[in-house]
């Protein structure tokens, strides 16, 4: 019986590291229940991987660049860790839910593979905003406070997925990606957050920071996460009857874009890190 909760245990890291990112596992997993259900527990995992490698890399480009274009050239290569997955999911749900129609008919629109002139809009001023941010945060000179923060971005959006997964309904009721992880306990879901939250300190910890600080710090990321992604849950729940696996996408966008303002706005206030 142990055995077998190791091995699901197994299946369900590198399926959230198959599902999340691009990098290449040479490994078969089942996505079937037991093993997707259990994979949220390691989304702040992958959120972690995508967090280091964007961090290393905008400490190398902020030696070799000036912040704007390092922002758009570090911007590139987080989209790309991801393969775009959760910003077409921002497209398709800025398609669906401004388009102000029937609920039926906001989800057709979602499902469609082409792309509206909302889901471009919407795509451009996300990308224009974060690249906005990630410049403001390479101007900065204290490395030390500034990459931990860009590594937390994505830990903690994909930590509010796993949340938002186990705490609100489906909209497609057995169908899309969110009927996959039907039946994801709030224990694990909430457990994924307190993950989240041990990494982002660690992170934090790891760039010689005290450890106030990194309190300071995984506090003001997971009161951002919670408001943020909290307030577009029931907005979208309200407007979609539930939520699908492209809302998933939009509110780890949203949440990522959240934290980079917070993070913008926390160092712009010297006197907490003194």
């Amino acid at each position: 019986m142990a055995a077998h909760q190791v091995k699901l245990h197994g299946q369900a890291l590198v399926a959230a590291f198959q599902f999340l990112t691009r990098l290449p596992i040479p490994i078969t997993v089942p996505f079937e229940s037991p093993v997707l259900t259990r994979s949220v527990l390691y989304f702040p995992i992958a959120g972690a991987f995508i967090g280091a490698v964007v961090a290393a890399a905008g400490w190398l480009l902020q030696l070799l660049l000036p912040p704007w274009p390092a922002a758009v050239l570090l911007l590139a290569l987080w989209t790309a860790l991801s393969g775009g997955l959760h910003l077409d999911g921002w497209m398709d749900t800025a398609d669906g839910v401004l388009s102000h129609r029937s609920r039926e008919r906001m989800l057709e629109i979602m499902k469609d593979s082409r792309v509206g002139a909302m889901g471009v809009l919407a795509a451009v001023l996300l990308l224009l905003f974060k690249a906005s941010l990630l410049a403001e945060l390479l101007a900065d000179e204290r490395p030390g406070l500034v990459l931990p923060l860009i590594a937390a971005a994505p830990i903690w959006g994909r930590a509010w997925m796993a949340i938002a997964i186990a705490g609100w309904p489906n909209a497609r009721q057995g169908e899309g990606i969110g009927a996959l992880f039907v039946g994801v306990r709030k224990s694990s879901a909430v457990l994924s957050l307190v993950i989240g939250g041990l990494i982002t300190c660690l992170c934090v910890l790891a760039c010689r920071q005290s450890f106030e600080t990194s309190i300071l710090m995984m506090l003001a990321c997971l009161l951002s996460t919670l408001v943020v992604g909290g307030a577009l849950a029931i907005w979208l729940t309200k407007k979609l009857g539930g939520l699908t696996g492209d809302t998933y996408g939009a509110m780890n966008e949203a949440v990522e874009a959240v934290i980079l303002l917070t993070a913008v706005i926390t160092l712009g206030t010297t006197y907490l890190f003194l």
